[in-house]
This record gives structure tokens, C-alpha cells and sequence, in this order.
């Protein structure tokens, strides 16, 4: 009989030693190291979990690099069109995907609707958390029908490879990992050496098979994903789904794609039947008011490759107490400190004793900086108490001292406005090079410092 192994992993990031310590040296937590049991050795193989490998080893030899002939990625497009573009194009065949996020943002919800609507193809969907019923349910309130759907309520990995054997799904769902427990490992589900575990039994199936899995997995409170770090090193995609629970928008970004580029973002409308693609989110980020009101500038940003039309809300008003305040919602405060610092400095605009609060509207966060000319516009527009027009935007990036610096993928900027109706654009004068104004409706202005737009809106 084998001996029994012991091993001792870190609960927060999975670093492994023979011996309990109190400080992990990996991550620096104290008290975090629990002993697990792993026994390998001494248990055989279920044949459940024995996949028709004769293709994988006629590969495990040595080949030329010039030899290997590459075929193409032969993606399956789902009818899910934000899906499509955050993956690159589609799901690719003996890929594994891993979405993560906050309990209740709607990563069940957006791939059970995945599902319902792919048609086409069989899927499994397996559930570790909830029953069947519980998810007839949520398929009932989505309102699609599809016969080619198959729900299993298990936790154990050879019952799952037991009936994906049977039915030979085109899609596997797994929610979610952390529910997932391998016969391999005698722990506790959730543990480190069960995540683990069972990720690299999804993904060998994955590859050896060449059928897709989509892994629906946790968060921590701190926003990491639950687990070990080789979690995300094993998976092929990992994608961060996350908005915030009061609004109705979700953003599904790529932390990681091995098949396509990292820089893909897709905009979810949670509504009462479910996810619902948002293909023009300027129109909804941007309010609709009835009057000019001072404060409020329209920005042209991207995220990802995607242009949006944001609206930036700023209030500035007379401090009460000795210590003025810096309130922000969707922006980093160092850059709106910054702002304030160039405004002081080279405007002289006295704000050392107002009280700023800055707002970016429908509730997501910006990282671009090519909207910070917005931003000191609406600070500005905010200060003399003037409207300004609501059919101008801005783009640009305020240096230190106070010029507008260029920004990238001006065209589809502009482009985006032109769409949207504005009918003036102010850009940076660096960007102008180039640029053919007369294919475009809207008029483009050129500046080159922040007294210039000052100058021509105030």
C-alpha cells in the first residue's frame, strides 16, 4: 500500500510546502498554510475519466518547427455578439475559459442565456451550486427554449466525465470550480489542492478532446480570483466580469487570451430576461437633459478597442470646513489632484479652497486619459457656473504644464461623435496631422493648451 502524502498550501495564493510555517513566503500572509492529504499513488485511474487519447500521442514527438503545418483556428461563433468579440472571434475548439466575478453580477445568468440561444451545438451544464430546479427557473425567466440542453447537479469529477462520455457535448459549463471535487484528492472542495486538481483534469479533457469548457469561478474580497494563482495560468482565456450591483450595466473584460487579443471589452444590460448585448453604449451613458446645465462635458474615450461617449459631471463649490474636499466616483483621484494642481498653477484658478466632487455617469470606470480636457472643462464649466454646449465634445491629455497632448485612435473618436449627432469636437492640435476633416460632418477644432479651449468655450 502507498504511503499517504501531506502537503501544506497557503489558502490565499497556493504555495506549497512540505512543513507548516507561519508567514507564507510567496504572498506574506500569516496563519494561512492547512494541511491536505493528496494521495496520487495509491489510487487507480476511473475509467470514466480516461479520454480516447490516440490523436494526442502521435503528437508527443519531437517535430521541426518548419514540419508543423498550422491549420487555422476554426472558431464556433456564439450567438452571443459581446461573447464573440471579448474571446477574439469565438470560442476555439479544446479551449478553457475561465469568467470570474461578484456573487450575483450575472455570470450564471450570462452563460446559461449562452447556452438557451446556441442551438445548434449540445451542451452540458453543470452545476455544483444550485439544482435543477433552480435552474429550470432562471431558464424560465430568460424565456428560451432548447432541446439540446443538458443540466447535471453534480460536485464529483468522474460522475461528470461518466456522462460526458455518454452524450459527447459540443460545450461544457462548468459552475462552478469551486464546488468541484476530484477523487485524487482527499480535501475539502474549494481547497487550493482541489482547484487545482480539478482544473487540470477540465483542461487535459479540454485538449485531448477538443471540446471547449467555460469555468465559472469566485472572487475573493480583495477582487482576485479564488484559488490558486496556476488557476489562471493553466486556463487558455480568463475574463473579469464586473459592474456594480445599482446600476444595470456589466462589462465583461480579458485579463488573458491566448487566441486573441487582451484588449476586447463587452457591455451587458441586465435586464428582467436576462443579459442583453449593449452594441451602442454612447447612447446610454450619455443622459438626455432638457436644459443646459453647468458641470456636465461629453468626453470621447475608448475602452478597448471600443469608442464610447461618456458624460463627466463635476461640482465645485465653497469649502465649509479648513480641509477642502476630493470626492471621486469612476476615476482615479490622483489624476483629478493633478488636474487641480495644472489649474492652480496655470490658470490660477484659486480651487485650494473649493470643494470638488467629479462624477463619471452611468457608473463605470475610465482608465483612458484622454479624458482629462473633459473633465477640466466640466471643473471649469462648473466654476464660472456656465453651461457649456451639448453638442461639443473633447479629447485630449493634460500635461503638467497645461498643453493637450496627443491620444491614439483618433479616427473612430471622431468617428463615434459624428454617429452620435455632436456637431463639435475639440482634439489635440498634435492630432491633427494627417487627419482629412472634410470626411467627417462634424466640425473637428484643433488646441494646443488649456487657456485656448478657456479661451473658445468661456
Amino acid at each position: 500500500m502507498a504511503k499517504t502524502k501531506t502537503a501544506f498550501f497557503c489558502q490565499q495564493c497556493g504555495y506549497e510546502t512540505p512543513k507548516w510555517t507561519g508567514k507564507c513566503p510567496s504572498c506574506g500572509s500569516w496563519n494561512s498554510f492547512v494541511e491536505e492529504v493528496v494521495q496520487r499513488d495509491d489510487k487507480s485511474k476511473p475509467d470514466a475519466m480516461i479520454w480516447d487519447e490516440g490523436n494526442v500521442k502521435e503528437q508527443r514527438k519531437a517535430h521541426k518547427l518548419d514540419e508543423v503545418v498550422h491549420t487555422g483556428e476554426a472558431r464556433l461563433h456564439s450567438p452571443d455578439s459581446e461573447l464573440n468579440r471579448v474571446l477574439g472571434g469565438g470560442i476555439v475548439p479544446g479551449s478553457v475559459v475561465l469568467v470570474a466575478g461578484d456573487p450575483g453580477i450575472g455570470k450564471s445568468t450570462l452563460f446559461l442565456q449562452c447556452a438557451l440561444l446556441w442551438k445548434s451545438i449540445t451542451t452540458l451544464y453543470v452545476s455544483g451550486e444550485e439544482s435543477a430546479q433552480q435552474i429550470k427557473l432562471r431558464a424560465d425567466r430568460i424565456g428560451i427554449k432548447n432541446n439540446n440542453l443538458y443540466l447535471l447537479t453534480a460536485t464529483d469529477t468522474s460522475t461528470i466525465f461518466q456522462e460526458i462520455k455518454k452524450l459527447r457535448p459540443n460545450l461544457l459549463i462548468i459552475d462552478s470550480i469551486q464546488t468541484l471535487e476530484s477523487p485524487y484528492v482527499e480535501s475539502a472542495a474549494g481547497s487550493v489542492s482541489q482547484v487545482r486538481e480539478c482544473a487540470a483534469e477540465l483542461q487535459k479533457f479540454a485538449k485531448t478532446s477538443g471540446i471547449p469548457v467555460c469555468i465559472i469561478g469566485h472572487i475573493t474580497k480583495e477582487g482576485s480570483i479564488a484559488g490558486p494563482k496556476v488557476l489562471e495560468h493553466m486556463v487558455d482565456t480568463v475574463l473579469q466580469f464586473e459592474g456594480d450591483r445599482h446600476y444595470a450595466y456589466r462589462i465583461l473584460r480579458t485579463l488573458k487570451n491566448r487566441f486573441g487579443s487582451t484588449s476586447e471589452l463587452g457591455i451587458y444590460e441586465m435586464a428582467t430576461g436576462g443579459m442583453r448585448p449593449v452594441s451602442n453604449p454612447s447612447e446610454l451613458l450619455m443622459s438626455q437633459h432638457d436644459e443646459p446645465l453647468s458641470g456636465i462635458a461629453i468626453a470621447a474615450t475608448m475602452e478597448a478597442s471600443r469608442p464610447l461617449m461618456i458624460e463627466v459631471q463635476a461640482l465645485v463649490t465653497t469649502a465649509v470646513y479648513g480641509t477642502p474636499q476630493r470626492t471621486v466616483s469612476g476615476l482615479d483621484l490622483r489624476r483629478l489632484q493633478l488636474l487641480l494642481a495644472v489649474l492652480e498653477k496655470r490658470g490660477g484658478f484659486h480651487f485650494g479652497a473649493k470643494d470638488v466632487f467629479v462624477n463619471i455617469a452611468g457608473g463605470i470606470k475610465v482608465e483612458d486619459p484622454s479624458i482629462e480636457l473633459a473633465l477640466v472643462c466640466a471643473l471649469l464649466s462648473s466654476y464660472e457656473d456656465k453651461a457649456l454646449p451639448s453638442n461639443i465634445c473633447l479629447v485630449g491629455e493634460i500635461g503638467l504644464s497645461g498643453e493637450i497632448r496627443a491620444v491614439n485612435r483618433i479616427d473612430q473618436r471622431i468617428a463615434e461623435a459624428d454617429k452620435l449627432g455632436m456637431d463639435v469636437i475639440f482634439i489635440p492640435k498634435a492630432n491633427a496631422k494627417g487627419l482629412d476633416k472634410k470626411n467627417y460632418k462634424i466640425e473637428v477644432k484643433t488646441v494646443n493648451k488649456v487657456e485656448d479651449v478657456y479661451k473658445m468655450l468661456f
